[in-house]
């Protein structure tokens, strides 16, 4: 039951994030989304199988990456900042999207239908989607590749394709599972997820 009332939350999450990329990516010039067939909001397309048992099991997987080719944007650097950022963007608009519909439903529905098994399946799986969302936000923005933090910091630092940026792109998988294993991620979580998801319940309820 648990995992049936967190999936949708994580289909929707990870399959809107990945439509971001591939359609900002294909609207500044890159086709290559488009002919990858990424430029949809079909879960199929963007749905790694190992890695959403992953998520769903031990609370860390992954989305199959968007390819995009640089060099067919029209301005590199900040097209590229752009399409990084559009992903986590898409996410906190989720978050504010459900953050409405979740104090909307709370606020419309009877108290006999809230209380009753069906009306409390509908609020978890709102109140789960909403958490997802952000969750999935904060993680990426962190500075670590393959996440999408790394690569607006790499612009914004301009240390792409430098030797710095190899070193660390090509351990940043033990990096991540160190930074996971020791809990560092885990604490950012809980001092980032949890102040902005009462923040939006606070605006909406």
């Amino acid at each position: 039951m648990s995992v049936l009332l967190t999936l949708p939350g994580i289909i929707i999450a990870l399959s809107f994030h990945e439509f971001a990329h591939a359609v900002t990516a294909y609207k500044l010039g890159d086709n290559t989304p488009k002919f990858q067939k990424r430029v949809t909001l079909n879960p199929v397309r963007h749905m790694d199988p190992f890695g959403l048992l992953c998520i769903i099991f031990i609370g860390f997987g992954w989305g199959k990456p968007v390819m995009v080719n640089p060099m067919n944007f029209g301005n590199r650097r900040r097209d590229e900042i752009i399409v990084s950022l559009a992903g986590v963007t898409m996410n906190l608009c989720l978050a504010v999207v459900f953050s409405a519909i979740y104090a909307l439903y709370l606020n419309t529905a009877s108290m006999s239908f809230l209380f009753s098994d069906v009306g409390g399946i509908i609020a978890t799986i709102l109140w789960i989607t909403i958490r997802i969302n952000l969750v999935l936000m904060v993680f990426n923005l962190l500075p670590v590749p393959p996440l999408d933090g790394f690569s607006v910091v790499t612009e914004l630092l301009h240390i792409k394709y430098t030797e710095m940026y190899y070193k660390i792109y090509n351990n940043g998988m033990w990096i991540l599972m160190l930074l996971i294993i020791f809990n560092v991620v885990g604490v950012i979580l809980d001092h980032t997820v949890t102040p902005i998801f009462d923040f939006l319940l606070n605006l909406f309820l």
